[in-house]
């Protein structure tokens, strides 16, 4: 593919793409147009359940992974169709994360046998669900080669910068317990709403802190997202529950974070930990200064969580570069430009052709 024709390539793939509804579950149809473009091209296809990889065969070059989630949060009704409308292609998953995607499938469709490094091309399934349910934890147990990678890239969106570590999540049920009564005389019960007053306090109070972790300063939140309590409008209610979300900096270990909702419910409240994600730590090496040159950027944090924790997990240093724009993820009208797609695709080329010399 010629530079001249890959932008409007990579514009009418990302379209296609988020054309194909895919929300998280539902990624069947999404993974069989990226399984049939992948296979009319002749490249190798390993496929299990809706999560692929597209690879040359091992050799002796380092194996370098480019992932991409293919689901996305449910649609929004202000979406509209998906479509190529001036200088961006519209559509739900635009910039998170089907535009990167469709740079992934550019890439992949290169000759890369006479490149430094064997590109590895990783389609998965429910990124934006539960911890446990990613479509990189089966993949990990059924392909242990791929912990040998000598370097990971996601193409979430970052606006085209290069995005190291990442915030870890860790989402508890705080349940406050009560006593029903009649709402003219709620002496006789225990307001389970009330009782959680003290600790939502102590959240909106709480507020953010700066951590700063090898040199990049991450944010660390913890929210209220969701709450459900009482049956009845003139009933003291029984019970209340609160979703709360700890968004928390790399240096801190799940128990840490999970130590910091006992500490704010105290014997309010029991925590039920529903989903726990670490942190991922700042990557390093030659590796990582080989994309910033092809890059020219400077390397930042990564404020949200994504899979770069679940590969240095596994020993493989992973950052984060895409073409999406951070701003537009989960929201209605999501949109990427079309010269992020183009330049997110001539940097990674770049990078796979040139390699790492140090290596």
């Amino acid at each position: 593919m010629t530079p001249d024709a890959v932008g409007e390539w990579l514009a009418a793939r990302t379209r296609e793409l988020c054309a194909i509804p895919s929300v998280t579950g539902g990624e069947a149809a999404v993974a069989d147009a990226v399984e049939a473009l992948a296979r009319s091209r002749g490249l190798a296809c390993d496929r299990a359940g809706n999560t692929l990889v597209v690879e040359s065969p091992a050799d002796a070059r380092p194996s370098v992974g480019l992932f991409g989630h293919l689901d996305t949060v449910p649609p929004h009704p202000d979406d509209g169709a998906a479509r190529v409308e001036g200088a961006r292609v519209y559509g739900r998953g635009a910039s998170d994360m089907k535009g990167g995607v469709a740079v992934m499938e550019a890439l992949a469709a290169e000759d890369s046998s006479g490149w430094p490094v064997r590109p590895v091309f990783v389609y998965y399934d429910r990124e934006e669900g539960p911890y446990r349910d990613n479509g990189l934890e089966a993949l990990f147990a059924r392909r242990g080669d791929l912990a040998g990678l000598a370097f990971g890239i996601c193409l979430e969106p970052t606006d085209l910068r290069v995005e190291a570590g990442c915030c870890g999540s860790v989402h508890a049920t705080l349940h406050f317990d009560g006593r029903q009564a009649h709402s003219a005389r709620p002496w006789q019960g225990e307001n389970a709403i009330h009782k959680a007053a003290p600790v939502l306090s102590a959240l909106a109070a709480r507020g953010t802190a700066e951590v700063e972790h090898r040199g990049l300063r991450f944010v660390e939140a913890m929210s209220a997202t969701v709450a459900q309590g009482g049956s009845a409008r003139n009933v003291i209610p029984d019970f209340f529950r609160v979703n709360v979300n700890f968004r928390f900096a790399p240096g801190r270990s799940l128990d840490q974070a999970c130590d910091e909702f006992r500490s704010i419910a105290g014997s309010l409240a029991r925590v039920e930990f529903t989903d726990l994600a670490p942190a991922g730590e700042v990557a390093s090496g030659p590796w990582l200064d080989a994309l910033l040159t092809a890059t020219g950027a400077a390397i930042e944090a990564k404020q949200a969580w994504t899979d770069v924790a679940r590969l240095g997990a596994r020993g493989v240093p992973a950052v984060n570069f895409g073409p999406g724009e951070g701003a537009q993820a989960h929201r209605p009208g999501e949109s990427v430009p079309v010269r992020n797609l183009e330049t997110a695709w001539r940097v990674l080329s770049r990078f796979l052709r040139t390699g790492c010399a140090s290596d």
